[in-house]
């Protein structure tokens, strides 16, 4: 992959016309030019195209995918794009037909107009690195304009579980870390023994209690996760039996409170495989809403995770359980294949469904750094940073390759 440079581009993809003023992508034997930001293809509706000798692209398919937010003024035929990074916001200011833009009060030249072409505004390719620090490559061999969104400040979750401790070095950088020190057991209680999910013993002088209060005291909101499956109908039992509720949501907000932790994490998995999909879902919904004001009335916050929406488990209601919890992570890895990575096109199509039962401001996209390569993380990150989602969850400190960790780094900044 070469930087683009606009001649480079220009002789390599794009035809034409005689008078050089505009000519679509040549489609003939080499066949159409593709879009894709973060490894991920990004729909447009015009294809890029050739004005003046510069690259031309349709500005708020693009725009609004590297979170830009895009407005048109009719009256002046203008265009305001805004970006908003922590206290930082940019504004751009572009006029239709003209190669004077607008940039934070101060004038700067275009290398072409913004030109309408079948109702879609284009504009330079370059502005999005010039303007938005985005990355723009282009590969001959597959025809692809690849766009990097730049790198940006995100929500970020870390899951720790017994066999993380070699990683507690890196929960400092987390907004967040839900300890997998509890679950509920084959008999539908609560408890903080077993043989996997359990309270760990001390290391020395390190214990899990001071592991907690150090992520507390270094800005990382500590929280408790509670795990079960339904494989052994576990968490059936609970779901269906009033009395298992009332002993184990007290107990596992009391759990989190005297442990100085600052939420739950619920994951709780497995539902809807088989049997009566809407009762399973209606079960949970009540079996939340019951933990949640509990939770809430003692100060602490509640995140569920969830299986996709596109998966084979069709007992949660992501509807519902957003308006009863904090957060929901999306658990976008667990579509039953071998084969790693996990597939995009699945994650996006979760996000999108997610996306139409609740806020993204909600949403947490869970990504598996056993199910990634040290390649592939960036692009489900991508993914999140696309939709403007809440964040991302990472499974698990323990087994981040430091690969992995440093291309992360390099597309979002941690806390």
């Amino acid at each position: 992959m070469k930087i683009v440079n606009k001649a480079l581009l220009s002789s390599a993809i794009f035809l034409s016309t005689a008078a050089g003023i505009y000519s679509p992508l040549a489609q003939a034997e080499a066949g159409k030019v593709s879009i894709v930001l973060d490894g991920y293809p990004l729909p447009f509706p015009v294809q890029p195209a050739m004005m003046n000798g510069t690259t031309m692209v349709p500005f708020r398919a693009i725009s609004e995918a590297l979170g830009i937010t895009v407005k048109w003024d009719q009256a002046s035929q203008s265009i305001t794009a805004t970006k908003s990074q922590g206290s930082v916001t940019k504004q751009v200011v572009l006029k239709m037909d003209s190669r004077n833009a607008t940039v934070d009060g101060q004038t700067v030249q275009l290398t072409a107009a913004p030109q309408t072409v079948h109702g879609s505004t284009m504009i330079p390719l370059g502005f999005f690195g010039q303007q938005f620090g985005a990355a723009v490559n282009w590969n001959q061999a597959t025809r692809t304009v690849s766009i990097t969104s730049p790198r940006e400040a995100m929500y970020t979750v870390g899951f720790y579980a017994l066999s993380s401790f070699d990683q507690r070095s890196k929960i400092p950088n987390f907004n967040a870390v839900a300890f997998g020190w509890s679950r509920i057991d084959t008999n539908g209680q609560f408890t903080t023994t077993g043989k996997e999910y359990k309270w760990p013993q001390a290391a020395g002088t390190v214990t899990p209690d001071s592991i907690v209060q150090e992520a507390d005291s270094q800005g990382t909101s500590p929280y408790l996760m509670v795990y079960s499956g339904d494989g052994n109908h576990e968490l059936t039992k609970v779901l269906e039996n009033a009395q298992l509720q009332e002993q184990a949501i007290p107990q596992i907000v009391s759990t989190a409170t005297d442990k100085q932790f600052k939420g739950i994490t619920l994951d709780l998995e497995g539902l809807g495989w088989s049997g009566d999909k809407a009762k399973a879902r209606s079960d949970y919904n009540a079996f939340i809403q019951k933990l949640s004001a509990k939770a809430h009335q003692a100060g602490l916050k509640l995140t569920v995770v969830l299986h996709p929406l596109n998966s084979s488990y069709a007992g949660y209601d992501y509807k519902t359980l957003g308006n009863l919890a904090d957060d929901l992570i999306i658990m976008a890895y667990d579509y039953g294949q071998k084969a790693t990575p996990e597939p995009l096109d699945k994650v996006d199509e979760a996000i999108k469904l997610a996306l139409k039962e609740t806020s993204r401001d909600k949403l947490i996209l869970g990504i598996s750094m056993g199910s990634e390569k040290d390649s592939t993380v960036n692009a489900k990150v991508g993914l999140a940073k696309r939709y403007d989602l809440k964040g991302i969850a990472i499974w698990r400190l323990g087994i981040i390759g430091e690969t992995a960790w440093t291309k992360m780094n390099e597309a979002i900044e941690f806390k």
